[in-house]
């Protein structure tokens, strides 16, 4: 049986958490990622763009993710 995500969207909090670093430095990393995909200001980021972009594991940020 396939496990099925709780959201597709992730957020600066989460980003915290699974870097280690400030929420400010989490929000700049999203805002970069949202320019390199050429998406607009306010568009959200999902797991599946931030895990291209860092290189990290779909597995292994979703366990850090908050509910």
């Amino acid at each position: 049986m396939p496990v099925i995500p709780r959201r597709i969207c992730i957020y600066s909090k989460d980003v915290s958490n699974i870097t280690g670093k400030s929420e400010r430095h989490a929000r700049a990393l999203l805002s970069r990622i949202r320019y390199s995909l050429g998406k607009a200001r306010g568009d959200l980021i999902t797991i599946h763009d931030f895990c291209q972009a860092t290189k990290l594991r779909p597995e292994d940020v979703e366990q850090f993710l908050i509910n």
